[in-house]
């Protein structure tokens, strides 16, 4: 009965040692991966052509207001994304892409073909993660730091 007690005093030493070593893992685990969102539930080159598409008739639409001309019809091709960025925006996954693309209009006499143009966008992957949505920033004149916007405005990527 003594080689019993002894056997379990020199365990219990290292049972705690190991408890606290796995508490201190979990807890490394757990802070350093919820501060991104994965790279691997990005956007599609699909949800990104239609984002940027969007970005583009936005313009568009507004110039072609101002000039009271008729909106071009648009297609965007070749896409190069530089430059992706993973964050948490009101709680839901947002990147933040930057990178090329090839742009035609099609206006009424002609087309026009531009190389090159960038794109500097961010999509928001909605709740249920079946729809995606491209938010524009809205700087504010009171804003102190424009660089990093407060206020964004959403449009949904069809």
């Amino acid at each position: 009965m003594v080689e019993a007690r002894s056997h379990q005093h020199t365990q219990q030493p290292w049972a705690w040692a190991k408890a606290l070593i796995l508490m201190a893992l979990c807890l490394l685990l757990t802070s350093c991966g919820g501060g991104q969102p994965s790279i691997s539930l990005a956007p599609t080159s699909e949800i990104i052509r239609k984002a940027i598409a969007l970005q583009v008739e936005h313009s568009q639409t507004a110039l072609s207001a101002q000039l009271q001309a008729a909106t071009p019809n648009l297609t965007i091709r070749h896409i190069k994304v530089d430059q992706l960025e993973s964050q948490y925006l009101a709680k839901l996954p947002t990147y933040h892409l930057q990178g090329h693309y090839d742009l035609s209009l099609e206006l009424p006499d002609q087309t026009l073909e531009q190389t090159g143009n960038s794109f500097d966008i961010y999509l928001q992957r909605q709740r249920e993660g079946k729809t995606w949505r491209w938010l524009k920033p809205e700087i504010l004149p009171s804003e102190e730091n424009p660089g990093e916007p407060k206020h964004w405005l959403t449009y949904r990527v069809y």
